[in-house]
């Protein structure tokens, strides 16, 4: 077996500019002559086959639920990264590329990472052309905000509903090609199989979920974009429906994985709180960025917070440990997730953690409104403000901010240390 990756020769950073500009190109007349399949209508397929379809290709595109719109793109929330530099805090392409393959822990196809970092400019645009509400500036300009695992603030976001907003978009431009009859949708369809034909991926079997009938579907080129296979793990933020059969019917056909240890985790999610639980419920990992991580410092502490005796607030300052900004000053609470959750578990296996289980750290806002309400103060020109206004100011922002989040937070069975409206 030979492993060939495809990607193109050259200098990193012109090496995709150059296969662009030396790719043979496929006439108009001729595209209307192909035909492709995609499986999938996420953020990826559906993005995939609107744009396949605006190309002119023949596209079919399949997926099990009743609308692409079920996709679990939309359970995303903290905001999609690009390097824009709205900001200018020294943000490029090269240091989204760095980001990710340090983020990545140095694992990823640098060719491969590069080219994301080219092209996320284009897919900010492309996105506000699609009418995705980016949260914006008091001047109109789109706004960001900091993420995991980075130094610069690159984020562009909806609130805390990213990912539905994202994968509206894609499905206004998905139904606007599919009414066009470029892009034919096939609804409750679940592919089983992949079909090769000398080698080379021809076509799908795929099952009517509505009548149970098996159908074969023929095309020139199959793209899957079936999402992730974290279900794998006993717990996930994963939906359960999140099968994986897709990309394990074509790893049998004989397609490698690459890194199977990309899976994505969420450190930021509501604390388990039983055994009896099948899956985690996501919070953004947005939250890192104005909220900070601690854990009692004193072990009684934590024994008397599991058992419902002693609440986070009560805790004083010099008995909290913010354990993410001691171990790393650099980043603070915005190191990159596996590393936040791998220093969130050694404290919970030290009997730091709180909630019954012992299996969770809180989020503490307390600073982050503070901070925004004294700024808040200031631009409403409110003298010497109370204690009470700072806060109600500050909580304002916040929840304008993450405020379907923090309501998130309030289901969780660990006290919070912070008012959340």
């Amino acid at each position: 077996m030979v492993l060939k990756s495809n990607i193109p020769d050259g200098p990193l950073a012109s090496k995709w500019t150059n296969y662009k500009a030396n790719i043979p190109l496929v006439a108009p007349n001729n595209k209307r002559k192909l035909e492709i399949i995609v499986v999938g209508t996420g953020l990826a397929g559906a993005s995939a086959a609107a744009s396949l379809g605006e190309l002119g290709y023949n596209v079919k595109v399949f997926t099990y639920h009743d609308s692409p719109r079920r996709a679990h793109s939309i359970a995303a929330q903290g905001g999609i990264n690009a390097a824009k530099n709205y900001q200018n805090d020294g943000d490029s392409v090269y240091r989204l590329f760095y980001d990710t393959i340090k983020g990545g822990d140095y694992r990823a196809r640098e060719a491969n990472v590069y080219r994301l970092a080219e092209v996320s400019v284009d897919i900010i645009d492309q996105c506000v052309a699609q009418g995705v509400p980016f949260a914006r500036e008091y001047g109109g300009l789109l706004e960001n905000r900091s993420f995991g695992g980075v130094q610069v603030s690159r984020t562009f976001y909806a609130r805390g509903q990213t990912g539905q907003q994202l994968l509206i978009g894609a499905y206004q431009a998905l139904s606007r090609q599919v009414s066009l009859g470029t892009v034919k949708l096939y609804n409750r369809h679940e592919m089983l199989d992949l079909v090769k034909i000398n080698g080379v991926a021809r076509g799908i079997i795929a099952r009517n979920l509505l009548t149970g009938e098996l159908e074969r579907h023929a095309a020139h080129c199959v793209v899957l974009a079936t999402g992730g296979y974290g279900n794998v793990f006993y717990l996930s933020t994963n939906a359960m429906m999140c099968n994986v059969t897709a990309a394990w019917k074509s790893v049998k056909k004989g397609a490698l994985m690459a890194n199977p240890c990309f899976t994505q985790i969420h450190p930021t999610c509501i604390p388990v709180s039983g055994e009896y639980q099948s899956k985690l419920t996501l919070m953004s990992e947005s939250l890192r960025n104005d909220g900070r991580v601690w854990v009692p410092r004193r072990k009684e502490d934590a024994e008397l917070v599991r058992q419902r005796k002693l609440n986070g607030k009560d805790i004083p300052e010099e008995h909290r440990d913010y354990f993410l900004e001691r171990r790393y000053p650099a980043f603070g609470n915005l190191v990159p997730r596996d590393v936040a959750s791998r220093a969130a578990k050694v404290e919970c296996d030290k009997g730091h953690g709180v909630s019954p289980t012992g299996l969770a750290v809180y989020l503490d806002f307390a600073d982050a409104i503070q901070r925004y309400g004294r700024s808040e103060a200031s631009k409403l020109g409110i003298q010497n403000p109370t204690a009470a206004q700072i806060t109600e100011l500050g909580e304002k922002v916040v929840s304008a901010k993450y405020g379907n989040l923090l309501r998130c937070m309030k289901k969780s069975p660990a006290k919070t240390p912070t008012r959340c409206r």
